[in-house]
Formats: C-alpha cells, sequence, structure tokens
C-alpha cells in the first residue's frame, strides 16, 4: 500500500467482509425462520386432565 493508495484498504476491506458476513447470515436466518414456520405444524393447547 503506497501513501496516496486508498484503493482497497486492509481497514476497509476488513470492513466490507464483515458487512457482507452479517448480510449472508441475517439471509441465512431469514431462510430458516421461513422454512421453520412452513413445517410448525399446530400445536394444540395440553387440557389438564
Amino acid at each position: 500500500m503506497g501513501k496516496f493508495d486508498s484503493r482497497a484498504s486492509v481497514k476497509m476491506t476488513r470492513r466490507k467482509a464483515q458487512a457482507k458476513k452479517k448480510a449472508r447470515l441475517a439471509r441465512k436466518a431469514e431462510a430458516t425462520k421461513a422454512t421453520r414456520k412452513a413445517t410448525a405444524k399446530p400445536s394444540r393447547k395440553k387440557t389438564a386432565s
């Protein structure tokens, strides 16, 4: 890295990677949430017997 070479500084690369990682995890969480909701069986309340 030169003095005036700020195209891809280590700091920004790290920050962008972190942002992409978070976005990826968010998408994955959204997908799993959707599948869980779809596969969840309607649970009946237990009656006291």
